[in-house]
Protein backbone atom coordinates (compact mmCIF):
# COMPACT_ATOMS: atom_id res chain seq x y z
CA UNK A 1 0.00 0.00 0.00
CA UNK A 2 3.14 2.79 0.68
CA UNK A 3 3.94 1.81 -3.25
CA UNK A 4 1.38 3.42 -3.81
CA UNK A 5 2.01 6.54 -2.40
CA UNK A 6 5.28 6.32 -4.83
CA UNK A 7 3.45 5.16 -7.89
CA UNK A 8 0.32 7.21 -8.21
CA UNK A 9 2.36 10.77 -8.40
CA UNK A 10 5.44 9.44 -10.72
CA UNK A 11 2.16 8.08 -12.93
CA UNK A 12 0.84 11.36 -13.05
CA UNK A 13 4.13 12.85 -13.27
CA UNK A 14 5.06 10.83 -16.64
CA UNK A 15 1.93 11.42 -18.10
CA UNK A 16 2.26 14.83 -17.81
CA UNK A 17 5.89 14.77 -19.20
CA UNK A 18 4.58 12.56 -22.20
CA UNK A 19 1.51 15.21 -22.69
CA UNK A 20 4.18 17.99 -22.80
CA UNK A 21 6.60 16.06 -25.18
CA UNK A 22 3.50 15.66 -27.73
CA UNK A 23 2.51 19.34 -27.42
CA UNK A 24 5.62 20.37 -28.02
CA UNK A 25 6.56 18.07 -31.11
CA UNK A 26 2.92 19.35 -33.01
CA UNK A 27 3.80 23.05 -32.21
CA UNK A 28 7.00 22.93 -33.85
CA UNK A 29 5.72 20.71 -36.93
CA UNK A 30 6.85 17.33 -36.58
CA UNK A 31 3.43 15.72 -37.81
CA UNK A 32 2.84 18.36 -41.06
CA UNK A 33 3.48 15.99 -44.20
CA UNK A 34 3.92 12.54 -43.14
CA UNK A 35 3.89 11.52 -46.11
CA UNK A 36 5.99 13.81 -47.86
CA UNK A 37 9.81 11.93 -47.40
CA UNK A 38 7.77 8.79 -48.36
CA UNK A 39 7.50 10.29 -51.94
CA UNK A 40 10.53 12.10 -52.10
CA UNK A 41 12.74 8.64 -51.92
CA UNK A 42 10.66 6.98 -54.92
CA UNK A 43 11.19 10.36 -56.93
CA UNK A 44 14.37 9.56 -59.71
CA UNK A 45 16.19 12.77 -59.95
CA UNK A 46 18.92 11.37 -62.65
CA UNK A 47 18.44 12.53 -66.06
CA UNK A 48 17.95 9.70 -68.70
CA UNK A 49 21.18 9.12 -71.14
CA UNK A 50 23.47 9.87 -68.31
CA UNK A 51 25.81 6.76 -67.08
CA UNK A 52 25.45 6.41 -62.82
CA UNK A 53 28.66 6.84 -60.97
CA UNK A 54 28.97 2.74 -60.66
CA UNK A 55 28.43 1.94 -64.35
CA UNK A 56 31.88 2.74 -66.22
CA UNK A 57 32.27 3.21 -69.90
CA UNK A 58 34.31 0.23 -71.13
CA UNK A 59 35.67 0.80 -74.45
CA UNK A 60 34.22 -1.95 -77.23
Amino acid sequence: MESLYLLIPLSVLLVFLIGLIFWWTIRNGQFDDLEGPGWRVLQDDDKPGEPQDDEQKTPD
